[in-house]
């Protein structure tokens, strides 16, 4: 099998970096850039970025043996600080990239500084910003200098450590915008102890800000040559400190986000400390201090020695030694220290001539190895890489759950695991417990984690978590025979489970097996619950129509997309069940025929009811007809049945006297089957109904002889209903006649005097001699001698009119042929110089039209007083005279004339009515005589 390759590797990078300027005494790096200093008093510069390399010379001008004693670059590599020590002293000098000479920063000379913090949220390549100087005797400073400027800007003194003086070895610096400004986070250290410094407003504010409270810090007393402070950068932002310190590496996380409001001040931003014991270094019992060290995202590089021991920050184990090609002359010395490039990522360390390179190759890849060991289960499952490292963080997690026998907790893990153990091996494990409710909870996470694609393992899983929910709903009954009030709490919470879990996988359950297992195991509710989800709607409605639920099964009805066929399905029962619900249920739903609802009604129609109780059928009926103006005679005829049956007739009557079609271009005026209506009411003994019908059937005697058994009066309705056929009217009337005499129970006088009356009513439809033959044989004539002398008298006089009417005829045809005589004889002379008639009119026109042309007089149309009303001008004279000789027509010449020349006085087709004119001779012997009887 083929070794893992390192995580940290060692090149060496430039042999003979001083450049023969003296050794190397310290270095620094910063975005692919190394900066060193030299025994000799150099500072040299290598541009790995560009592959440049310039060097200055501190020493310059000073007596004695120079020595750089601290080089500082910040993360971007333009700006750099050093202090060279010599016989005069020490002096700190700054210089940029950009330029060949350093600028000397006199307000320090003397001081020898050992930490510089940069700001490396704020800096440019342009400006420094806040830079905080840590020196040999316990000052700090703040300095800024701007490129453009040549020089700094400012030089200011911060803080003085007073209590305990002592030099300070390592510093870093945060910065976080915050609603009121910016607040600083400043770690320092010494030899022996840790101060963090933070406020908000400027740095020479928050340090201010000690004079008058405590320094928050941290001592761990032990003596080490160089205490060193280093942050872990990650995007620019702090994450964790390493304090290389006396007694061990200190390190904690770092979160500046966080509220300061812990008891000892406002300095809490450290979080999850921990102390690594040099102790754990060594290889025998004596403890090994580093020399230098270096942080990386999960190791401390710590060199020892001439070598590095990598130790895995959260282990604390040394995971790997590193070794350096070291030239003879320098290897006698060793490797003096090390350094990162936070901005490249690289670590570099350096003995008296060479540099080398320390490279990282994924670090964190068996981190999740790390993290599980220490059962961090949350950080080693995100270091996880691959899925198949997870399965083995949840199967350590679920191992580990099962062992306490948590088996619900355990579930949840092996449901995450996908390789190293099998879905079967995992059941078993439950199933040989007897654990069915780890079971369950099992095969939901499984769901969950499950592909949407396999939908073939999903509908498996979920059928077998039906059942095993239905079980544990058996389980808990049986369980809780005493009906206690925990067990009940413990079913609704287990069916409200249950219920949910039916929602979710309605579309992956299959609909027949799992509606068998709900009947195979009594769960009546669930059944019709599943079946509502999966729109089983004539389920849902059978079982509410079971259970007595009348409004819940129409409510189920009354969703929209519920088939319309399950409304007349259930129909019959749900109107047994509740008459009133279902038919307002029917009064609102839209589309509903009530011609597939008479069965139902007929059903309800059929059982007795109370005489004061509303028909809801008759209800609905009425509303079909009258709202909905259903036409279907299927529809009518019911309604018209149900009111038949009714006691009271007048619904009945208002029913048959209302014309559903008046109004419509063609059509009829009702739409019931008037032979079933008949019938209907022949057989109900509706008479009046069947009065009704008869006559709108235009069968009249009909009407009129069942009426007469009725009402009389109602009879005598319907016999005068008949205007278009007078003999038929009379023959009703006489039927009405002979029902009014033979019915009469009084006396004969008294009898003889209403049909008299009865007469009148009539209207001289009826005669005394009409109604004669309905009266006894054996009736005396004196008790009709009123009506017969009235009866005389109106004949008398219709003959009478008769003569006067003969005479006017007589002398009107003698007018006529007078008029016919006269007429032979007519003539007319005309003078021999007359003019033609013709002639006379286009004299006219002209003159007419001489006139019009003529200019008219200034008039303002009136008539002057003296002017009679009756004067006319020439010109209205000539149009009068033109008027009269156009609309008259010559009697002897003109067209009318001509035309008659050729016609005879009496045309063919008139000679039946001229025949009817001619007089004949008068024939005594044919007159006939009426002789009336005297009295």
């Amino acid at each position: 099998m083929e070794q893992k390759r390192q995580v940290f590797s060692v090149d060496l990078l430039e042999r003979y970096a001083a450049k023969g300027r003296g050794v190397i005494t310290c270095m620094t790096a910063g975005n692919d850039v190394i900066v060193l200093g030299t025994s000799k008093g150099w500072i040299i510069r290598h541009d790995f970025g560009v592959g440049d390399s310039s060097d200055i010379d501190l020493s310059a001008g000073r007596p004695g043996d120079q020595s750089i004693h601290r080089v500082f670059v910040d993360p971007g590599g333009s700006h750099c600080i050093a202090t060279i020590v010599g016989p005069g002293g020490a002096d700190t000098f700054y210089t940029h990239a950009k330029w060949t000479r350093p600028r000397l920063l006199s307000k320090l000379k003397g001081l020898i500084v050992n930490a510089v913090a940069w700001n490396r949220q704020l800096i440019t390549e342009a400006s420094t910003r806040e830079v905080i100087l840590g020196t040999d005797n316990g000052q700090l400073h703040e300095i800024a200098v701007d490129e453009k400027d040549k020089r700094e800007k400012y030089i200011k003194f911060l803080f003085e450590l007073k209590e305990l003086p002592e030099a300070f070895t390592g510093l870093q610096m945060e910065t976080a915008n915050v609603i009121n400004g910016t607040r600083y986070y400043v770690m320092a250290v010494t030899p022996t102890r840790l101060y963090s410094y933070t406020g908000i407003g400027s740095l020479e504010s928050v340090f201010a800000s000690y004079v008058d409270r405590t320094v928050h810090f941290t001592e761990l007393p032990g003596d080490i040559a160089n205490s060193e402070l280093h942050f872990f950068i990650n995007q620019r932002r702090a994450v964790y400190f390493a304090w290389l310190s006396g007694a061990g590496i200190y390190h904690g996380g770092l979160n500046f986000g966080a509220q300061h409001s812990s008891p000892d001040g406002d300095q809490n931003f450290v979080e999850n400390k921990a102390l690594l014991s040099y102790s754990r270094l060594g290889e025998g019992t004596e403890a090994v201090k580093p020399s230098s060290m270096a942080v990386s995202e999960f190791h401390f590089l710590l060199l020892i020695g001439n070598k590095v021991k990598v130790v895995n920050r959260i282990s604390e184990q040394i995971v790997e030694e590193l070794y350096f090609d070291q030239a003879s002359d320098a290897a006698s010395r060793g490797i003096i220290g090390l350094c990162s490039d936070a901005s490249a990522g690289l670590f570099y360390a350096y003995d008296q001539n060479s540099i080398f390179q320390v490279s990282v190759n994924d670090e964190g890849r068996d981190m999740w190895k790390v993290y599980l060991d220490l059962k961090e289960y949350a950080a080693a499952l995100a270091n996880c890489r691959d899925a198949l490292q997870k399965d083995q963080v949840y199967l350590v997690q679920a191992e580990a759950a099962f062992s306490t026998k948590d088996f619900l907790r355990a579930a949840s893990f092996y449901a995450k695991i996908n390789y190293v153990l099998s879905f079967e091996e995992i059941s078993l494990k439950f199933i040989s417990m007897g654990e069915q409710d780890a079971l369950r909870t099992f095969l939901l996470r499984k769901l969950d984690n499950l592909a949407k694609d396999d939908t073939c393992q999903i509908t498996m899983i979920s059928t077998w978590i039906t059942e095993l929910y239905l079980d544990k709903i058996n389980r808990v009954l049986l369980e809780d025979e005493g009906a206690s009030e925990k067990g009940a709490l413990e079913y609704q919470s287990i069916i409200k489970e249950f219920r949910a879990f039916l929602s979710d996988s309605k579309d992956v359950l299959d609909e027949a097996t799992t509606m068998k297992l709900l009947k195979s195991y009594g769960r009546v509710d669930e059944l019709v619950f599943f079946a509502n989800l999966k729109e089983q709607h004539e389920i849902v409605v059978h079982h509410y129509i079971q259970q007595g639920e009348a409004k819940k099964a129409l409510q189920v009805l009354q969703k929209p997309n519920v088939p319309i066929d399950l409304q007349y399905k259930f129909a019959p029962d749900l109107i047994m069940l509740d008459a009133y619900e279902t038919v307002e249920s029917w009064m609102t739903t839209k589309d509903l025929n009530p011609r597939k609802l008479i069965p139902a009604m007929m059903r309800y129609s059929s059982e007795p009811h109370a005489k004061n109780e509303t028909h809801e059928v008759i209800k609905y009926l009425e509303y079909s007809v009258h709202r909905l103006q259903n036409e279907d005679p299927g529809v009518h005829n019911l309604l018209l049945s149900l009111y038949a049956k009714q006691e009271d007739e007048s619904s009945l009557l208002r029913f048959l006297q209302c014309k559903f079609g008046k109004g419509r271009s063609s059509g009829p005026e009702f739409f019931y089957d008037p032979k079933y209506a008949l019938r209907l009411c022949l057989k109900e003994k509706r008479m009046r109904a069947c009065v009704h019908i008869y006559s709108m059937m235009s069968m009249h005697e009909e009407a009129v002889a069942l009426a007469l058994q009725v009402d009389p009066e109602l009879a005598m309705a319907e016999a005068d209903k008949v205007e278009d056929d007078e003999e038929l009217r009379k023959k009703l009337w006489l039927m009405v006649a002979k029902h009014v005499i033979e019915q009469e129970k009084g006396t004969k006088r008294e009898n003889i005097r209403k049909a008299i009356a009865f007469l009148k009513e009539t209207d001289g439809l009826l005669k005394i001699e009409d109604i004669l033959p309905f009266f006894p044989d054996f009736a005396l004539i004196d008790d009709f001698k009123e009506a017969i002398c009235s009866s005389l008298e109106d004949y008398n006089e219709q003959i009478e009119n008769l003569k006067q009417e003969m005479n006017d005829a007589t002398h009107g045809a003698d007018n006529i042929r007078n008029d016919i005589s006269a007429l032979a004889q007519r003539y007319a002379v005309i003078d021999r110089d007359e003019e033609c008639g013709a002639e006379y009119i286009l004299d006219l026109q002209k003159r007419l039209t001489l006139l019009s042309n003529e200019p008219r007089k200034d008039s303002s149309g009136g008539l002057s007083e003296e002017e009679p009303l009756t004067s006319m001008t020439p010109l209205e004279k000539i149009r009068s005279q033109l008027d009269d000789a156009i609309a008259s027509e010559c009697p002897f010449c003109g067209d009318l004339m001509i035309r008659e020349i050729s016609l005879p006085f009496i045309l063919p087709e008139e000679a039946d009515v001229a025949a009817s004119w001619e007089i004949k001779p008068h024939n005594p012997g044919m007159q006939k005589s009426l002789s009336l009887p005297a009295y």
